[in-house]
């Protein structure tokens, strides 16, 4: 089980060659520089694969942890999967990382280098949408759109041609910019698909080329999702691995959350219903009757209070009851297929499927687990009350279908919290320990996993490069949003810096709140707010202009990377907790109170721990990056929490005083300006 980490011998690969000598020619061949951490990880990561058991690697900015375990994953005797969170670090794997890595290890005997790329199939344009058209409402197929958005799907449709004619992948990554709406023109889901052996133009589809494509690699290259359909809720999409390397390991949770989440409306049921019958037969009308329990559901939504329900009402349970029941006879009355090869119809599929998805979800919601989560969405605006559902945890899931099998590397730079591997390690299925001395112990449950936890540091030294200011001296935040309190701290440090600044807050209004302040107090500077353009966009003028602020809400948390001095303050308006009516988050800590837990602190603290690291990482991201991480909330310091939370952030010089930090950004200032 964990223990504190020290530098083991090289480990020979199952080839014959020490994981240290292929990561020095990656490393050459990548021109960089071998760290220690690194080196320390490579090694850690080979034995484990080797061993079976898993593993978790804490690697800071900046460690190179994905050459850390790209190398022994290469080198490993068996299939490896590795997957990502993010799109940016999938394309970071497979553009560069990987290619110059085949190329260091060219020499090295017996090796597969072979990797692929594997995604949803909704990730793929399709041919046979782009080639015979879009089902319409009654499910005929319309050849050529219509419309504002025409001329952007012909050229989607003309894009995909040309990927085709030149063996490319038809991923949606690589199409001409383009919105969610305009690609749903060009690719379908896996219930919409007619598949291969029935679709006209099987042999040459984008999705199964991929998957072809995995069958014969050695390393799949892949994401959180599709690795949580594959594993956990054992739908086969990925080729059989012997192991899988998690990164961005932090967002794991959250993402197969988001995987196993379903919802329902009653539009969903009533286009279901039209597209059914142009094709149901049978006695009565299926059909219609689908559509008339869509009607029930609706009733039900009007009669129900928004938020989570612990408690189903006689009437929305009738009504789930009631599609549920509609949906499986509309599914029974679609005609049976001839079943002959390129013999299949994609209004009919896309028909079928639609509907087949409103039975399994009305049958999961109906059911009333209490292993999931239910809760009514509010009705805002155009858009109508929509009923969602989700996995209770994921630990269990995860622990049964995927840590049982397979060895699972996780990874990240945020992977423990208030100093430990412990909450993480919980949330994703591993028994917790004991810390005994310097060692943890392993637990006497029989259905603990063998696991190690690692922290091989980061090349940063946190404590000269930057500083973490805790704002005690200010009222605790209210429900209100930000106070004049906090804007008149935001606007002075602010221009103690004269820009350089990304604010993190807890909501949109908060954001944009703070930007108009900053805006109206400081007109010399540009202030941007996340919203007024793509983030891609805001973020090219915040690195362009030094006198620039930006200020966002989650994405920006998590997401941006803006090394050197564009950014040398970091401001964080509020400790991070889930929102208190958030039905999943409440019921997760509610359970976690009934089993005589501390729900606050298993999900809550955990929660905003997590992020406030993520946040808080945007400030260094080289060894010359200098600067300060603000917070607005006096309950870091004041609170009993506080102590977990501060142990959950990069290991900064600390401090309560305003006017110290004034002068520190000042020099900062001064000194950017010079350079």
């Amino acid at each position: 089980m964990p223990e504190t980490a020290t530098a083991a011998d090289p480990v020979a690969s199952p080839v014959g060659t020490p994981v240290t000598d292929v990561l020095a020619q990656a490393v050459s061949a990548l021109g960089g520089q071998q760290r220690d951490g690194q080196v320390q990880m490579a090694i850690e990561v080979a034995e484990a694969m080797s061993e079976g058991r898993h593993l978790l690697v804490q690697a800071g900015t900046g460690t190179g942890k994905s050459l850390g375990y790209l190398v022994p994953a290469m080198l490993h005797d068996k299939r490896v999967v590795v997957a990502t969170a993010t799109l940016a670090l999938q394309h970071q794997l497979v553009e560069r990382d990987l290619p110059r890595l085949v190329e260091a290890v060219k020499g090295v005997r017996g090796l597969d280098p072979s990797y692929a790329v594997l995604k949803g199939r909704s990730n793929y344009a399709c041919l046979h949408r782009i080639r015979a058209g879009v089902p319409d409402d009654q499910g005929t197929l319309v050849d050529v759109p219509t419309g504002s958005m025409a001329e952007k799907v012909l050229e989607l449709r003309a894009w995909a041609e040309e990927e085709t004619e030149a063996g490319g992948s038809g991923e949606r990554d690589n199409a001409p910019r383009h919105t969610d709406r305009e690609w749903r023109q060009v690719s379908v889901n896996h219930r919409e698909c007619l598949g291969a052996a029935k679709c006209p133009f099987g042999a040459e589809c984008f999705a199964e080329l991929a998957k072809e494509k995995a069958q014969r690699s050695h390393l799949i290259v892949t994401n959180h999702s599709l690795l949580a359909i594959d594993a956990i809720e054992e739908v086969p999409m990925i080729p059989d691995y012997d192991t899988v390397v998690i990164d961005e390991a932090h967002e794991l949770v959250q993402r197969v959350t988001q995987a196993a989440t379903d919802e329902l409306g009653a539009s969903d049921i009533e286009r279901a219903a039209r597209r059914a019958s142009r094709w149901t037969d049978g006695d009565g009308d299926p059909a219609g009757d689908l559509e008339d329990a869509a009607a029930q559901l609706a009733e039900a939504f009007e009669a129900t209070p928004p938020g989570r329900i612990d408690q189903m009402s006689t009437q929305l349970a009738d009504a789930l009851v009631l599609v549920r029941d509609a949906a499986r006879a509309c599914v029974s009355a679609f005609p049976r297929e001839s079943g002959g090869e390129g013999e299949g119809d994609a209004g009919r599929t896309q028909a079928k499927g639609m509907v087949q998805e409103v039975f399994v979800n009305a049958e999961r919601m109906a059911a009333g687990s209490d292993r999931d989560v239910l809760w009514l969405g509010e009705a805002r605006d155009r858009f109508p009350a929509r009923l969602h559902v989700a996995p209770l945890q994921v630990w269990g899931p995860m622990r049964d279908k995927l840590l049982t099998d397979k060895t699972v590397v996780f990874t990240s730079a945020t992977l423990m919290l208030g100093g430990e591997f412990g909450a993480v390690a919980t949330s994703l299925g591993l028994k917790p320990t004991e810390r005994i001395g310097s060692q943890i112990a392993t637990t006497d449950d029989e259905t603990a996993l063998p696991w190690k936890g690692l922290d091989v540091g980061s090349p940063f030294d946190y404590g000269q490069q930057s500083i973490l200011y805790v704002a005690r001296h200010l009222p605790q935040p209210g429900r209100d949003g930000l106070g004049q309190a906090q804007l008149d701290e935001i606007c002075d440090l602010v221009d103690s810096l004269d820009g350089r600044t990304l604010g993190l807050f807890s909501s949109r209004r908060a954001a944009e709140t703070a930007a108009e302040a900053v805006r109206t107090r400081l007109p010399h500077l540009t202030t941007l707010a996340q919203g007024d353009a793509q983030l891609p966009e805001l973020a090219k003028q915040f690195v362009e202009d030094p006198h620039t602020c930006l200020f966002g809400t989650l994405s920006l948390w998590q997401g941006l990377d803006v090394p050197g001095d564009t950014c040398q303050l970091v401001i964080i308006d509020r400790i991070p907790f889930p929102r208190p009516d958030d039905p999943l988050m409440s019921a997760r800590a509610k359970a976690a109170d009934d089993r005589g837990g501390n729900g606050f602190m298993e999900v809550s603290a955990t929660h905003a721990a997590l992020l406030m690291a993520q946040g808080a990482g945007r400030l260094i991201r080289t060894t010359s990056d200098r600067g300060i991480v603000a917070v607005l909330d006096p309950r870091l310091e004041t609170a009993r929490y506080g102590r977990f939370l501060k142990a959950s952030l990069p290991p900064m010089w600390s401090t309560t005083d305003p006017a110290l930090v004034r002068q520190a950004l000042k020099r900062l200032g001064q000194s950017a300006s010079r350079e």
